[in-house]
């Protein structure tokens, strides 16, 4: 039985710079899920802005935005599609 997925855009801020590796090494945990990743640096307020578009099943969605939300100084939001 095929597992259903969901598209879904990952809103992510980072304002602790220094917590940028351990939200790289998440990402790269949920690689096989993530369709396209897009990150601003906003120096005039010193954050991150990054963009992380994914298909995959909404439980890996909400784990991985649930991770990414315990780390300090970083904000996730998801968005999910209608597809």
């Amino acid at each position: 039985m095929e597992t259903t997925t969901r598209v879904a855009v990952i809103g992510i801020i980072v304002e602790k710079r220094e917590n940028a590796g351990l939200l790289n090494s998440l990402l790269s945990e949920y690689g096989a899920y993530i369709i396209g990743r897009m990150g601003i640096p906003y120096d005039k307020k010193n954050v991150s802005i990054i963009s992380v578009a994914v298909d995959a099943p909404q439980d890996v969605i909400n784990s991985l935005g649930g991770k990414i939300g315990k780390l300090e100084g970083v904000t996730a939001k998801i968005s999910y599609g209608n597809v």
